[in-house]
Formats: C-alpha cells, sequence, structure tokens
C-alpha cells in the first residue's frame, strides 16, 4: 500500500454540529483506506462552548493546546495540553475554552464518525 500522507491545510475547515471547526484528517468513507475510526482535528475559540451532544460511538480526545473544561454527563474534568480523555458511546458532552488562546484537539471516533449517530441536544 502507498503511504498515505496529508497535512491539515489539505483538509477544509467546516463548522460541526457542535459548533467546533473541524478538520477531518482520516474517514474511511472519504478516503481510501483501511479503517474502522476517523480521526479529526478540532478548534474552538476563547470564551466559547460547544452544543451539548451525544454520539453512538465511543471518542477519544488529545488536547494539543489551551485550556478548559469537558463535561460529560455529570463529570466535569479540566483539560490542557497533553490531556487524553475517552468518552464512552452514549455520552453526554461539550467542552468549554476557558482560556485566552484556542483550545486544539484532536479527536479518534470509533466507529467512525456519521452524522446519523450524532444528536446535537441543545
Amino acid at each position: 500500500m502507498p503511504l498515505f500522507k496529508v497535512t491539515l491545510a489539505d483538509r477544509p475547515e467546516f463548522l460541526a454540529g457542535d459548533e467546533t471547526r473541524l478538520r477531518e484528517i482520516f474517514h474511511p468513507a472519504k478516503h481510501q483506506l483501511s479503517l474502522s475510526y476517523s480521526l479529526a482535528h478540532g478548534t474552538l475559540p476563547p470564551g466559547q462552548r460547544s452544543k451539548r451532544h451525544v454520539l453512538a460511538s465511543s471518542e477519544v480526545y488529545y488536547f494539543i493546546s489551551g485550556l478548559g473544561r469537558l463535561t460529560i454527563d455529570d463529570r466535569i474534568t479540566l483539560i490542557e495540553p497533553g490531556t487524553t480523555i475517552y468518552v464512552p458511546p452514549g455520552g453526554q458532552q461539550f467542552l468549554e475554552n476557558l482560556g485566552d488562546t484556542d483550545i486544539e484537539f484532536l479527536c479518534l471516533v470509533d466507529p467512525a464518525w456519521r452524522m446519523e449517530d450524532e444528536t446535537i441536544l441543545e
């Protein structure tokens, strides 16, 4: 199999349903890759909050930069660069940026993200 390489500049940015800005890095439905998961890069500006939402898939967030908090169901955890958090399928979640720079993160969704598997709760 040939090498599959991308950069963030290769991926168009879009506003997700939860109002974070995303760039899909790898997605099995959009790229000729044998994957069960999808991987996206996201940002959330200072003072912003994503909408409360729930996915049928599990998620793993890795936070690259920024300071904030992630709420999963009734549990609140502070996030900073280097924080990794698992969100189980069905976990109600939202992210808040408490700092003065963008929160930047990678999000792995398994099985791969599909619009019909996400519900915006507000």
